[in-house]
């Protein structure tokens, strides 16, 4: 039985991390896509519409935090579940990606297995894909 993974999308603008997270999830089967900032990452969404982002907050002309706003103004409900993967690691910024609507949480740097396995449960989860504030996330990691 062959299965498909499904589509990510990969937004930081190091060009070095978008390539080793494009070829790591290429290996293990997924569709991917990529943006080096929030205004490409917005328009990769409605071009693309994929079911998981893996999402940088420090990036110019418009930063991750700024797409997970937009994402949740738009009630996107079938946008992707967004992994922040961030330097940003205080647990001020855990919560406010939690706020926003974050599936996950893992901070820089990261472990590749690690974040695969991330994906790999929100891709089988049933949870909403822009999740409420004040709704805590199962897959948001402490």
């Amino acid at each position: 039985m062959v299965t498909t993974q499904p589509s990510v999308l990969v937004v930081d603008d190091e060009p070095q991390v978008v390539w080793v997270l494009e070829f790591s999830l290429q290996a293990l089967g997924y569709r991917t896509y990529s943006a080096h900032d929030g205004m490409e990452a917005l328009d990769q969404i409605r071009r693309h519409h994929p079911e998981l982002m893996v999402l940088d907050v420090m990036m110019p002309r418009m930063d991750g935090w700024s797409v997970l706003e937009h994402l949740a103004r738009q009630g996107e409900a079938d946008g992707p579940r967004v992994v922040v993967v961030t330097a940003l690691a205080t647990a001020s910024d855990r919560s406010r990606a939690e706020q926003l609507g974050a599936s996950a949480f893992v901070p820089k740097p990261f472990d590749m297995e690690h974040l695969a396995t991330v994906l790999a449960d929100l891709a089988s989860s049933e949870a909403p894909a822009v999740v409420p504030a004040g709704w805590a996330p199962v897959a948001l990691e402490a």
